[in-house]
């Protein structure tokens, strides 16, 4: 049965969470790197995107190649349009082809090489480092709806700080879902790292708060603050993302130094209205973009970033601790498109 606290449904009771929790993939921190290094596994999780390179851009060729006239130029823009890219970018590629290549017969290879430069200058801008804080605890408020795979981002968060040697601290801030909080104390207890929880139901500001004061005070390097998943037209749980920005701004002036908001890959161009709705509402500053590897939709990073300025900082491609990694556009689109040019080469 389910229980509403405060107008919040709680989608699972603690045994179930339990179970939940205890099924998913995790891994210590002692554990060996994956066999894989990420690029190999990034492009594993992009093969269902890059394969509509691979086969609709490839497939509007001839053996002998293709005159680039309207037709070809409308087959190219809706092949494009599969993958979520946006009308912007797949209307600059087709732009960039019909000007240089109209009446010409060209190969597949010519065609992904405007593919490549059109999304490059629209991804190299979207880039950034995470900021960290000058001196003390860098904090981190993550942010997102209700399935994005904003839990097991955050323990992915942790894994990679740890692995860089960072100590880091764990805020249990989605109080009203008994799963969320169990899921991340077992990722927390596998990975090694410090976790702070509320009671159900409590404040998760209250929760903010104790998790800063615990990494402030015991010289933790990190401190990552889960949310309640919310739908960004949610004013009054909007508001509640304002009251712990607050909280932890009366700890430390400067946080939180990053609030990231975790987009699942899946969602299409639904992300663009998530995206639009967390800015203007919590302040995001980066972008977390999940489940990759499940999607042929991988090019709606490119509307993101482009339309909202938001950079993607992290992008995962699977269920394992090992599998976020730091955005980096030359290596996204090497994964996206190196199915495609091997095949045109």
């Amino acid at each position: 049965m389910a229980l509403f606290r405060f107008g919040r449904k709680e989608e699972s009771p603690p045994s179930q969470a339990a179970a939940e929790a205890a099924a998913l993939p995790v891994e210590t921190a002692t554990d060996q790197p994956a066999p894989q290094g990420f690029l190999a596994r990034l492009r594993a999780g992009l093969a269902k995107t890059s394969r509509v390179f691979n086969t609709d851009v490839r497939d509007l060729f001839k053996r002998e190649g293709r005159l680039v006239d309207d037709e070809f130029l409308e087959e190219l823009r809706a092949a494009l349009v599969k993958t979520d890219m946006g009308p912007s970018a797949a209307e600059a590629i087709v732009v960039d082809v019909r000007e240089r290549l109209r009446a010409r017969v060209v190969d597949p290879k010519v065609v992904l090489d405007s593919i490549r430069t059109q999304l490059l200058m629209r991804l190299a801008p979207a880039a950034a480092s995470i900021v960290t804080a000058t001196s003390g605890p860098t904090v981190i408020l993550v942010t997102g709806v209700n399935g994005s795979g904003k839990t097991t981002s955050i323990a992915k968060l942790a894994r990679l700080f740890s692995r860089d040697g960072k100590r880091v601290v764990l805020g249990a801030g989605d109080t009203f879902r008994a799963a969320a909080v169990e899921q991340l104390g077992m990722w927390a207890g596998r990975l090694g790292v410090e976790i702070v929880r509320g009671e159900p139901g409590c404040d998760p500001a209250s929760v903010a708060h104790r998790a800063v004061a615990k990494a402030i005070g015991e010289g933790f390097d990190v401190c990552i603050i889960d949310t309640a998943g919310r739908l960004q037209t949610q004013a009054n749980l909007m508001q509640e993302l304002g009251k712990i920005r607050r909280v932890i701004a009366k700890q430390i002036p400067d946080a939180p130094h990053e609030t990231l908001l975790v987009i699942d890959a899946t969602a299409g161009q639904n992300a663009l209205s998530q995206a639009k709705g967390f800015k203007e509402a919590a302040g995001c500053t980066g972008i977390v973009l999940t489940k990759l590897d499940g999607s042929a939709r991988g090019g709606v990073i490119v509307p993101v970033a482009e339309q909202f300025g938001l950079p993607v900082k992290f992008v995962g491609v699977g269920e394992s601790a090992d599998d976020l990694d730091r955005f980096e556009p030359e290596a996204f689109l090497s994964a996206l498109l190196e199915g495609a040019f091997s095949a045109a080469g």
